[in-house]
């Protein structure tokens, strides 16, 4: 018995559904300086995904408040 691997493309739906199960991240972080003087700072973190997949996330790198 062997198991084969198609191929063929993903539909959107097909695609949202994985990002949405497993999330994105995209973490940036932008520094413009000129002469040593900071003129502009940038820092962004941008999360996309389904509910349970966030709130694992955000319990994992401390961003919820323990539930007393």
């Amino acid at each position: 018995m062997s198991i084969e691997k198609s191929m063929g493309s993903s539909s959107l739906a097909e695609v949202v559904d994985r990002i949405l199960d497993k999330g994105v991240v995209v973490d940036a972080w932008v520094r413009v300086s000129l002469v040593g003087i900071e003129i502009l700072a940038i820092e962004a973190r941008v999360t996309v995904a389904g509910v349970d997949t966030f709130l694992k996330y955000a319990e994992a790198v401390g961003l919820t408040a323990a539930a007393a």
